[in-house]
């Protein structure tokens, strides 16, 4: 399949999601009250059933989650190698630095679908239940060190990470799921994806942030281009399978979390210049992305 068929149908429905609330008048309060089922129901759904549907090794997971470890800590080395090189504004900074490494769950899990490898949502559903962890706390520690707490309590709620968890403790141990319930499940999951990505491109904005342009063009090119850069060479020299190597490029090379303008917002940080920066990235994604995956594929 090409990669630019493979890409059009998840933008096209991030388009929607911004005609919807801008030329059509949607209620934001519809969009926001839609993320809130996405993110505690239908996602932990689609996570749950994808990673309990394909059998796993634990031996080649671990490796895959040590690459996982690398990728995340590749991405906050370049959000704050952005701070020593540009000695930006602090508080900018710690707003926009977890756009450097933060990823979009929805996207990611939609493009890893139809790659055409069987295994491929599998093995992106367990790529962001680990690396949502390493992400929150990232992008707390950046923005406030003294929430660390808050945070940790947080994480040990997050539907994500409990249902990839829950997932993986089943598919180890071969708990065997009853029909009815993954037949619900798949229902639910296949919600997830196209009203997750309606959700991304109502949040879409382009105002303000024009007198941090060097910070989040520094922010963007860390997660569009250097990041999965690093990931390829990581992948290569952890002797990843080839199939495992492309997800997880997939992975690095998605852009910025719809959601990580409403933490810097509710952390005292400057929500608005995040917006931008999510936005701007998520509509370049649409031409590095194919690059990427043409270089990996």
């Amino acid at each position: 399949m090409s990669v630019i068929l493979l890409i059009l149908p998840d933008f096209l429905l991030i388009a929607l999601g911004w005609l919807l609330l801008h030329r059509f008048k949607f209620d934001r309060l519809f969009f926001n009250q839609a993320e809130k089922l996405v993110y505690f129901v239908l996602f932990p759904a689609l996570l749950f059933h994808s990673i309990t549907r394909a059998p796993m090794a634990l031996g080649s997971t671990t490796v895959l989650l040590a690459a996982t470890v690398g990728v995340m800590l590749g991405g906050i080395a370049l959000a704050w190698l952005g701070r020593l090189a540009m000695r930006p504004d602090p508080a900018a900074h710690a707003a926009t630095a977890q756009c450097a490494f933060r990823f979009n769950s929805y996207l990611a899990l939609s493009l890893a679908a139809g790659l055409g490898w069987d295994q491929a949502q599998a093995t992106m559903a367990v790529i962001l239940g680990f690396a949502v962890p390493i992400s929150n706390v990232g992008a707390v520690h950046a923005l406030a060190s003294r929430n660390g707490g808050r945070a940790l309590s947080e994480m040990a709620r997050n539907p994500f990470i409990l249902a990839t968890l829950a997932a993986l403790a089943c598919n180890f141990l071969q708990v065997p799921i009853p029909h009815i319930a993954e037949v619900a499940l798949g229902r639910l999951g296949s919600c997830a994806i196209a009203l997750g990505l309606l959700c991304v491109g109502a949040t879409l904005s382009l105002e303000g942030g024009r007198q941090h342009a060097p910070l989040m063009a520094w922010m963007i090119s860390a997660k569009l281009i250097l990041l999965p850069a690093w990931t390829l060479a990581l992948a290569w020299a952890m002797g990843l399978p080839a199939q495992e190597r492309l997800v997880l490029l997939l992975f690095s090379a998605v852009p910025t979390s719809s959601a990580a303008h409403v933490l810097a917002a509710r952390m005292g940080g400057d929500g608005r210049l995040v917006a931008v920066t999510m936005s701007l990235g998520t509509l370049l994604s649409a031409a590095t992305l194919p690059v990427w995956l043409g270089i990996a594929g």
